[in-house]
């Protein structure tokens, strides 16, 4: 059977042949959407510099963080990511930089690569958890947080109720895809690339219907 998975963020195959999804190219894509959504939050809640750094920073890499926590990781393998962290650097630097029209025309398509970035962390961490031989439990639980744990602490820190929690349909699908790992049935680049690809359109598709999941607003007296 083949298998893919994530040793020091970076992506690795068990393939002989070394014919594996580059798996890097999506976290890369995901780096730079999940940096310059956060160092954006930061701009709208008009936070320094620093506070633009630390906001991109954390968005990038704070699901991944809390993963490995609750995984038993060492939280230091991400100071091993280092092409990681400069290209979220230079994705933040360069967005502060950018012209306001310009920021708004990266808000178009914001959605698109956010879910590009959920469906790419979301697999690796359930990837991630399974390559420890975790239970189905700790793989959903290390998709969703891959997926998603960036976008909350970016949220909190800016002072904001979670989008992930109340919005369109959102965490929902990173647990599907940690589902989908625990059961066997997704393995080798082609059915993972086709895990991938479902992923960010049901994503897409809950947010151009406005899918939301119940909820319950109590009203006082």
């Amino acid at each position: 059977m083949d298998s893919t998975y994530i040793v020091k963020g970076r992506a690795t195959s068990t393939r002989k042949d070394g014919n594996a999804l580059n798996w890097e190219l999506f976290s890369l894509i995901g780096t730079i959407a999940f940096a310059v959504s956060g160092a954006i939050v930061a701009m709208e809640e008009e936070y320094d510099i620093l506070g633009v750094f630390v906001l991109g920073l954390v968005t990038a890499f704070g699901g991944g963080a809390i993963r490995n926590l609750l995984i038993g990781e060492p939280v230091t393998t991400l100071w091993e990511q280092g092409l990681y962290f400069r290209i979220a650097l230079i994705a933040t630097t360069f967005v502060f930089f950018l012209p306001p029209r310009w920021i708004m025309r990266w808000k178009t398509w914001e959605s698109f690569f956010d879910a590009i970035g959920l469906s790419a962390f979301s697999i690796q961490g359930a990837l991630y958890a399974q390559k420890n031989g975790l239970p189905m439990s700790a793989i959903i639980v290390a998709a969703m947080l891959t997926g998603i744990g960036g976008g909350m602490l970016r949220d909190v820190l800016a002072g904001r109720k979670p989008l992930v929690l109340r919005e369109e349909i959102y965490a929902v699908w990173a647990i599907a895809a940690g589902f989908m790992i625990w059961t066997g049935w997704v393995h080798g680049p082609m059915r993972l690339g086709v895990l991938f690809v479902v992923v960010v359109i049901m994503r897409m598709l809950s947010i151009f219907y406005h899918w939301k999941l119940p909820k319950r607003k109590l009203l006082l007296p």
